[in-house]
């Protein structure tokens, strides 16, 4: 086995026990630049519907093709999110799961809740056994270092299904975080019921990360997505 190989091998086994790892220099820090510069302006501190422009899909299509380990052939990009934060553009999140996801229409079923519409898009949340099928890819266009707010993870809580937020808060106390710094052109790749949460930027830096979801490319219980590259 190839130094390469093994450490593909080594990365793969992260993600399965903790539900998330991270791949370093997907991209040049001059090809974060340019990507910058496509998604821009953002007059708020994130902006759910990337994945409509060009650019962002053909980014969607790369990511697929460099990261066959983690994310299935048969899989689609269903959504693109650019957060951006900075300390004018700052926000704490407590620690939680991404439970929603969007879809083309509201359906009435006993399994289905949470549907909410943002920025001109339904969301729901689909039982477990969907959102245990997600891939989430962070792109990070700018460095994420520990005063920039980086993602802090619970690792392993991606295997328990849907946790209340009193059993979350015990999770992180038991099982720890780790945080999860980056340089620009770094990935962290992740499953959305992995416990997670980001603190404040502290510093005067900009972070701004593209974070793509990939999932199947149809779902069950009669629902559709939203779009799909």
């Amino acid at each position: 086995m190839t130094d390469h190989n093994l450490l593909a091998a080594i990365q793969v086994a992260q993600f399965n026990a903790d539900g998330f790892v991270c791949i370093k220099n997907v991209l040049t820090r001059a090809q974060c630049d340019a990507l910058a510069e496509l998604a821009q302006p953002l007059p708020g501190a994130g902006e759910r519907s990337m994945l409509g422009a060009p650019w962002c899909a053909d980014m969607a299509r790369l990511l697929r093709e460099h990261l066959p380990d983690f994310i299935p052939a048969d899989h689609v990009a269903v959504q693109c999110t650019l957060f951006e934060k900075t300390a004018h553009k700052n926000w704490l999140a407590a620690v939680h799961q991404d439970l929603s996801i969007p879809v083309a229409r509201r359906i009435d079923h006993p399994w289905l809740g949470g549907w909410s519409e943002k920025e001109g898009t339904i969301f729901v949340q689909p039982p477990s056994r969907v959102l245990a099928q997600l891939v989430c890819v962070r792109l990070h266009l700018d460095d994420c270092l520990e005063a920039d707010g980086p993602l802090r993870l619970v690792p392993g809580t991606h295997q328990r299904g849907r946790i209340d937020q009193a059993t979350a808060v015990e999770l992180r106390k038991s099982l720890g975080e780790t945080v999860c710094l980056a340089h620009a052109g770094d990935v962290l790749i992740m499953r959305p019921l992995a416990l997670h949460s980001s603190s404040r930027n502290t510093g005067t830096s900009r972070r701004r990360v593209l974070h793509f979801v990939f999932g199947p490319p149809t779902l069950p219980l009669g629902l559709a997505w939203h779009e799909t590259v």
